[in-house]
């Protein structure tokens, strides 16, 4: 005979959020080792001491946690997840009835105290030390590289770069554009290269225009990680336009904030072919005294219509190349 859910009539229930947590969910895993104790005292001189309580910044830290560790990007879906997920609301300590924060409250936060603070730097400091702290660093090699993070700004609605002017953006300009003016002198941003991406998002000039991945173009930015070769413990990050002088900028910052920081000098560093240009390979072995696992940056093979490296003939006998038209290749001229 076929069943029929009905609504159950019980007025009251004995609910826990505790025995509704799997044992081994990655949330639990996560709290075990979480210490926010902290952030309260970092970010009290920037609230004020009269008016009405604010959200809990740890409770927005914890939100933020959630959907980094979930792959939730959208911070309106995450408080709709955080609504309905009974072992989100455990981990946040929301109980059944909590109130979740608007979608709004990260975006002022994030631009406002957060950034003042340098909070989640902080935040993500202490958990490189505890990882210290428990020998899972070993800082004998260091491996960096660069991940594209597609940019909300779309292709449609986007102008060559010739057409886009700095100094009338300055106008009733938004506030990425504002603090995209702000940081062109800043190596990750507009001095990383002299080179004029085809084209600007004129919403979010900062975001660079790349075909990196070989498909279609699209507008990104780069997050760039400094990761020990032990435990593959990300031990710095640095966020910069998609650009290869960008991210090879942000290696020498983020190995520079490390040893700054935590005492902590490589032997050596790991990266892929984008990192080995001759000028960065010298830093490196030069000023840092690092061993560079590196491949060097090859640009002998040309498609401009120049010559590449080997249609030129060595004359071992005069000690010289000779080029395709038979002349010799100088060295100065």
């Amino acid at each position: 005979m076929m069943g029929f859910q009905a609504a159950p009539a019980q007025l009251f229930y004995d609910f826990s959020l505790e025995e509704h947590v799997p044992a081994d969910h990655l949330l639990r895993c996560i709290d075990r080792h979480l210490d926010l104790d902290s952030i309260r005292a970092q970010l009290k001189p920037y609230y004020s001491s009269t008016g009405r309580p604010s959200i809990d910044p740890e409770l927005m830290m914890r939100m933020l946690i959630i959907g980094y560790s979930m792959g939730i990007r959208s911070e309106r879906r995450l408080c709709e997840e955080v609504h309905l997920n009974l072992a989100y609301r455990w981990f946040c300590r929301l109980g059944l009835d909590g109130k979740v924060p608007n979608h709004s409250s990260f975006s002022k936060n994030r631009h406002g105290r957060f950034r003042q603070s340098d909070i989640l730097r902080h935040l993500f400091e202490t958990v490189v030390e505890r990882c210290l702290a428990q020998g899972l660093v070993g800082a004998e090699g260091f491996a960096v590289d660069a991940s594209l993070i597609a940019a909300d700004a779309n292709k449609q609605r986007s102008v060559p770069s010739a057409e886009w002017k700095t100094d009338e953006a300055k106008e009733d300009a938004s506030r990425s554009v504002q603090e995209y003016l702000a940081v062109l002198d800043d190596a990750a941003f507009g001095a990383a290269s002299p080179v004029t991406p085809k084209f600007i998002s004129p919403s979010d000039p900062a975001a660079q225009w790349t075909g990196a991945h070989k498909g279609h173009a699209f507008f990104a930015y780069a997050t760039n990680y400094l990761i020990d070769t032990d435990h593959g413990v990300i031990l710095d990050v640095e966020a910069t336009r998609a650009i290869r002088q960008a991210e090879v900028g942000a290696s020498r910052t983020m190995i520079d904030r490390t040893e700054n920081r935590f005492g902590l000098k490589p032997r050596y560093v790991v990266a892929d072919s984008a990192y080995g240009s001759a000028d960065n390979l010298a830093w490196l072995v030069k000023h840092k005294q690092i061993a560079p696992h590196i491949p060097v940056f090859d640009k002998s093979n040309r498609t401009d219509g120049t010559w590449s490296r080997d249609d030129f003939i060595w004359d071992g006998e005069n000690d010289r190349y000779i080029c395709p038209e038979g002349k010799e290749l100088v060295r100065f001229r």
